[in-house]
């Protein structure tokens, strides 16, 4: 289930993506599907050999146009180990709100995309997010787990500004075109969870939305589909925000 709406992103067949922080690579996937050149990028190697196998999954099965191509690529948030300009398009989704130094990171997202790019970048979005936080310390508290709550405000200045790095240097400058909330239906599952217990993975209620969330996922009913345009601009769980790169940027 996608977060990042790709025609608002841009993508176009033989065009360069990062997806960074790619997890279990759904983003990737979609791109790669879309003919364009891939790099899921990622800390955890265990998920990145996963991603690399459905990339070759895929391929083998031809659910890739010709020309297409897709790799991994393990390593830092903070340090990208890519060439400024290199990709046209960037996505970041459900990453930031995991990154002590997110100033930092997103001067590497910005650094890595060429100017006139487009960058998509989603988290949390705040109302969901505080309720779970308020229902459960052990939602927020998890290792890796989420340690900032996220103003549409606050994360467009930011991105908007470059950065604000810790060095007090300007960032490159980046020019906010939208926004869009997703996945609706997926809030309310976790309000249930963070109350009965967010391990709690047998609870009664916590396992009968589950199956409508796999229902949604795998079935992508027309009923579902419908409640969740109604849902995702209301209580949708992720917020998600778009960018483009001046052509002219200023240094970074």
């Amino acid at each position: 289930m996608l977060t990042v709406d790709f025609d608002r992103l841009g993508l176009r067949p033989g065009e360069r993506l990062l997806d960074m922080g790619a997890g279990g690579g759904r983003h990737a996937f979609e791109a790669y599907r879309r003919g364009a050149d891939v790099v899921a990028f990622d800390q955890d190697a265990d998920e990145l050999a996963r991603v690399r196998e459905w990339f070759a999954a895929m391929k083998e099965a031809g659910e890739v146009p010709e020309g297409a191509e897709a790799d991994v690529k393990e390593g830092d948030a903070l340090a990208l180990p890519f060439a400024d300009g290199e990709f046209d398009r960037v996505i970041a989704a459900e990453v930031l709100e995991h990154i002590w130094a997110d100033v930092d990171a997103i001067k590497e997202l910005i650094r890595v995309l060429r100017p006139g790019g487009t960058l998509a970048i989603s988290v949390p979005r705040w109302l969901p997010e505080v309720i779970n936080w308020r229902l459960s310390d052990d939602y927020h508290n998890a290792t890796g787990g989420h340690i900032r709550i996220y103003t549409d405000h606050e994360l467009i200045d930011k991105v908007t500004k470059g950065g604000r790095p810790n060095d007090g240097t300007p960032g490159t400058a980046m020019v906010y075109t939208g926004k869009s909330y997703a996945h609706g239906l997926h809030s309310p599952y976790w309000w249930i969870k963070s109350a009965v217990g967010v391990d709690d993975d047998g609870h009664p209620l916590a396992k009968a939305y589950h199956r409508l969330l796999v229902w949604e996922i795998m079935r992508n009913p027309r009923l579902l589909r419908a409640a969740g345009k109604v849902l995702d601009p209301v209580i949708g769980k992720s917020l998600v925000l778009y960018f483009a790169k001046p052509l002219e940027a200023s240094g970074s």
